[in-house]
């Protein structure tokens, strides 16, 4: 991917595919602490490898409290690339720019970045779908949100203490009504509509508050988030529901009250799935996504500055 932002120097690159799908899964965990897979966590990669790494990812929440003092200290191999990466959003990623000059390449949800490594996505069908239908016999419920950083000067926050005056909202979290991972999926399944609002406001930052919280559960997604034209970038414009459609919460409440009458114009934000389904991204994905980029593109460049870049 060819950035401005980037200024790009000729530099030695060894190509050894498995040494870098090891690396980039094992050895580089230990300046990330990711690990590949959310049910079998690897160990941590011995210090020792690091030499011997053709690019180093960087989770950078991990490194944030002191970047300067928790990226490696012996001099950087010649070719091996730094790869910024975060999921997080910009109101989140604190001290960026004590990297600046640090990296070579950017790793997060944004799609303008190196490797873009989303929170889901949707693709068609590879065979004919097992359920394109919402069950709406399961559909006992009417609105649900699930937080666990309530922030009460938060967007989300502010919008939803405007909107839960005019309509319920079941809130689950700290400081509401209990959820256990095990069961979030089965509970969010008997809500019409989940309030996918996010933590802040950012382009492109789309979380699992929509692609898992209520995709997965077959709930239409209220959006609070970046532009609707920026969800469209990734979904169909009649898959969600965004409150900048409203002039106000109560309009807002009122349009969900009549869907939850009208059967027929509700399961009209399901006619996608015909075509298209939901897939949710993980850390496994996002490495390999790595490797692969990171082969298939293999130019030495120097991000100048990922906080300019970011925010």
């Amino acid at each position: 991917m060819d950035v401005p932002r980037a200024a790009k120097g000729q530099c030695p690159w060894r190509p050894c595919l498995i040494g870098l799908l090891l690396q980039l899964l094992f050895a580089l965990c230990f300046f990330s602490y990711i690990r590949v897979s959310h049910d079998q966590p690897g160990p941590p990669a011995p210090r020792s490898l690091y030499p011997q790494a053709d690019a180093v990812i960087f989770h950078h929440r991990e490194i944030s409290p002191n970047p300067r003092s928790l990226l490696p200290s012996q001099p950087r191999p010649p070719g091996q690339r730094w790869v910024w990466f975060s999921l997080e959003s910009p109101s989140h990623c604190s001290r960026l720019s004590a990297l600046d000059g640090h990296f070579n390449l950017t790793m997060s949800y944004r799609s303008d970045s190196d490797i873009f490594t989303p929170y889901g996505w949707l693709e068609p069908w590879a065979e004919p779908p097992v359920q394109t239908q919402v069950n709406m016999s399961a559909k006992t419920d009417l609105v649900a949100w699930a937080v666990s950083n309530w922030n009460p000067k938060s967007a989300r926050v502010l919008y939803y203490q405007k909107l839960q005056s005019h309509l319920h909202v079941d809130v689950y979290g700290r400081g509401h009504m209990p959820l256990s991972r095990g069961d979030m999926m089965g509970t969010l399944a008997r809500y019409k509509f989940y309030l996918a609002f996010e933590n802040s406001l950012h382009p492109d930052y789309i979380t699992e508050k929509l692609w898992k919280n209520a995709l997965e559960a077959w709930a239409v997604p209220v959006v609070l988030g970046p532009s609707r034209k920026n969800y469209e970038r990734f979904l169909p414009p009649d898959a969600f529901i965004h409150v900048d459609d409203f002039e106000s919460p109560a309009d807002l409440a009122q349009y969900l009250q009549k869907l939850d009458k009208d059967s027929q114009s509700y399961q009209r934000y399901f006619r996608w799935r015909e075509t298209l389904r939901p897939r949710l991204s993980s850390m496994a994905l996002a490495f390999c996504q790595a490797c692969r980029q990171l082969q298939w593109d293999q130019r030495y460049q120097t991000v100048h500055s990922v906080a300019s870049w970011f925010h």
